[in-house]
Formats: C-alpha cells, structure tokens, sequence
C-alpha cells in the first residue's frame, strides 16, 4: 500500500502565494508520475499539474506561468508551487502518484479570497 500525506493549502488573498507538498510513503519502488488534480464546488476534478520520473512536466492552460510543479525523488516527494492565485484557484487540492496504480491524497483545500 501507499500512503500520500500532503501539507500546505490554506487561505491567501489574491495575487499571493502557497506551496503544497506531498509526501509519499510505503511499498514504493520507483513512482512514474506524481501530479496534482483539483476540485472547486459543482465543478469536476481536473488536472492541475504532473511530472514524470525524467522530469517532464504538463499544466493545466489555466495555470501555466503560474504555478510550478517539482519533485524530489529521494523523499518521495512532490511540490506545487502557486504564484499569482486568483479567486478561480479556490478548490480542494489531491495528490496523487502512479506507480503499477493511481494512489491518491484526501485533499488540502486552497481558498484564494480578500
């Protein structure tokens, strides 16, 4: 099994900044992809960010120049960094990783308000 512990999320004014990380624990070998999805209400879960284990990442249209995905693959490890946060950004955030299957995170919520 797989455990995902993720940090971070939190309540920022618009135009500020958050980083979530997520730390992956148990049977882990080598993890392919890890990434982020996000969920605002009524809406569905959409990708937000992902990076393969050579480093090759993909964003969201929505958050591309704002929002830097990374890893650290000796802690198992992922990060979100989130600049510029607009209103639009408020949603709960999942982690998640692909190794032989797609383990997930129980969410962080963001919320980006004055």
């Amino acid at each position: 099994q797989v455990q995902l512990v993720e940090s971070g999320g939190g309540l920022v004014q618009p135009g500020g900044s958050l980083r979530l990380s997520c730390a992956a624990s148990g049977s882990i070998f080598s993890i392919n992809v890890m990434g982020w999805y996000r969920q605002a209400p009524g809406k569905e879960r959409e990708l937000v960010a992902r990076v393969t284990s050579s480093g090759s990442t993909n964003y969201a249209d929505s958050v591309k120049g704002r929002f830097t995905i990374s890893r650290d693959n000796a802690k198992n490890t992922v990060y979100l960094q989130m600049n510029s946060l607009k209103p639009e950004d408020t949603a709960v955030y999942y982690c998640y990783v692909y190794l032989s299957a797609q383990y997930w995170g129980q969410g962080t919520q963001v919320t980006v308000s004055s």
